[in-house]
């Protein structure tokens, strides 16, 4: 070390070459916002010199492309993105994302601590530096069938690892303001370390209640009302833009010269189609200069801010002696990565290729049975009557409780696509008891077939919606058949379909693949008419009893805002 950091000061001073020298980067200032084209010079992981001109073994010639930080997505579940961990590095890692913040939280729910201590092998083996935020609510809740459960003692062991940083999103927040002993012993454990937040429209003394846990960030305000008194209390606010979840557009207002270090971006669950269309966090920081953000704010926020609110102190800017995870941008406001430097290394295929290989896990946790179409059929007596719906929006997570009048043919509700109201049920996979929650839906605009998913937060058991019971069967069935994934169904049969084999949630495939087979899932979809541009990750939470306001388990309806099960 005493040599290495001789090496250090010895090149900032330029008496020696850098290992590493950016030559002539138009490098943005994120304190004053000003530009200034320098070299950057590098030894090690380390930037050791700015705003002079340096020598270095390699030089990598930037030629006027501007120079920031390394993004740091301060929240997200990389199984959303249907592929593993490296997989995941591989293809986010060149568009600027050089550190995450993950909670491994899907896995964990189908494997418990072995889908944690895969991700930690993962994040050793890894180029980006993925630090894991330990799973704080397995399961999400006791109202649906999970297959594991995590307690104080089995987050203990990953205390000391050097790539787990925190307690990861405290989704029970009943649980912490009603003291629920379980959830009080974790946070006793983390408060001299990061706990992430989880609470969509607390608000008030139930707000002040919850943060007096020591729970410091949020990334569930939907408004900018919600953040703003999030930020008065002292939390920061985590600006998501996911792929069922899109809250940019509402809360980028709250991004500010008064804000910026107390604001940050996070994707949460972003799938890969959206990842290959649009971007990651790149995606987030030119839509928020678009909307008239201060530029360098923006820039701020994505990784200074970003570092500092999870207590990294040694990255978030470029400068001598912080980490030298850099992005060359072609252009500055619309965010065009051209290169990316990770701890000091040129992002290129070779570091990949000279990643060891993590084997899979939990390529055996599909343990539900073929369902035949009968265990569909919803009994109702008369001949019609009202029924609740969950309401579905494109975009977001909430979902609204609605009513609507249904016939009643054959002891049988009826689904109705002429109101858009459709059959939902969540079926048990874990080999617990079987059970089957049945339910209606509004939003998903299907007028024939249905789709089905093993990915369904947190428990992870297979969601499927449709107009017809047989083709309800064929989707649930074909996804059982993969050992999980999502499919589509018509007339009986399936028509479209990608396996995720690893915990039902992640693909073996590389990225480029599932993109491919993702594409023909969502074309077959809309060819039964689905509205929803996210289908699948829409489907992935309706399962979810902890997003108000109703939501379907597999131990039947459930009205998050009372916390109960909704009486039949």
């Amino acid at each position: 070390m005493a040599s290495e950091l001789s090496h250090r000061i010895l090149a900032g001073q330029g008496r020696r070459p850098a290992d590493v020298v950016i030559r002539d980067a138009r490098l943005l200032d994120l304190i004053t916002g000003t530009v200034e084209t320098t070299d950057i010079a590098i030894v090690g992981d380390r930037v050791v010199g700015t705003h002079g001109r340096y020598e270095g073994e390699r030089v990598i010639e930037a030629r006027g492309r501007f120079a920031v930080p390394g993004f740091i997505d301060t929240h997200l579940h990389i199984e959303s993105s249907l592929v593993s961990p490296l997989e995941f590095d591989r293809c986010v890692l060149p568009r600027g994302v050089t550190t995450v913040f993950c909670d491994p939280h899907e896995i964990a729910n189908v494997l418990g601590a072995e889908g944690i201590g895969y991700f930690a092998a993962c994040a050793e083996a890894s180029v980006m530096d993925i630090r894991i935020n330990l799973s704080s609510c397995v399961p999400a809740t006791g109202f649906e069938t999970a297959a594991a459960r995590l307690e104080i003692d089995d987050l203990l062991p990953f205390l000391d690892h050097a790539k787990v940083h925190g307690l990861a999103e405290m989704m029970n927040y009943p649980g912490v303001l009603g003291l629920d002993p379980g959830i009080l012993a974790k946070l006793e454990a983390f408060q001299e370390r990061h706990v992430d937040g989880h609470a969509p429209l607390l608000r008030g003394t139930a707000l002040n209640g919850y943060l007096a846990a020591g729970i410091r960030t949020d990334h569930e305000a939907t408004s900018a009302a919600e953040a703003m008194e999030k930020l008065r209390k002292g939390m920061a606010i985590l600006i998501r833009e996911g792929s069922a979840s899109k809250d940019l557009e509402a809360l980028a207002e709250i991004l500010t010269v008064d804000t910026s270090a107390f604001v940050a971006l996070c994707t949460d669950d972003r799938s890969p189609l959206d990842i290959v269309e649009e971007g990651h966090l790149d995606a987030m920081i030119r839509r928020l200069i678009a909307r008239g953000c201060p530029v360098h704010h923006v820039y701020r926020a994505a990784s200074l801010s970003a570092a500092r609110i999870f207590g990294l102190a040694d990255r978030g800017m470029v400068a001598p002696g912080w980490r030298a995870d850099i992005v060359l941008l072609d252009d500055l406001e619309a965010c065009r990565v051209s290169d990316v430097v990770a701890g000091g290394r040129l992002v290129e295929p070779a570091l990949f290729d000279a990643r060891p290989t993590v084997a899979p896990v939990g390529l055996g946790s599909m343990k539900a049975e073929p369902v035949r179409p009968e265990r569909f059929r919803q009994p109702g007596a008369g001949t019609a009557g009202a029924v609740p719906v969950i309401g579905v929006r494109a975009g977001l997570l909430l979902t609204e409780r609605m009513d609507a009048r249904l016939e009643v043919r054959d002891g049988e509700w009826q689904p109705d696509t002429a109101q858009d109201v459709l059959k939902l049920a969540v079926v048990e996979r874990h080999g617990r008891n079987g059970n089957v929650g049945l339910g209606f839906v509004n939003g998903f605009g299907l007028k024939r077939g249905a789709i089905a998913s093993s990915v369904a937060h947190d428990s992870h058991n297979i969601t499927v919606v449709g107009t017809c019971a047989r083709d309800m069967a064929a989707a649930v069935n074909g996804v059982v058949e993969r050992g999980g994934g999502f499919v589509v169904a018509d007339e009986g049969r399936v028509t479209a379909g990608l396996a995720l084999p690893m915990a039902g949630l992640m693909s073996l495939e590389p990225f480029e693949t599932v993109v491919h087979d993702l594409e023909t899932l969502v074309d077959a979809a809309r060819a039964l008419g689905c509205a929803l541009p996210e289908p699948f990750l829409q489907l992935a939470f309706l399962a979810l009893p902890v997003i108000p306001h109703l939501k379907l388990t597999d131990r039947g309806l459930f009205d998050v805002d009372r916390f109960a099960f909704v009486e039949s």
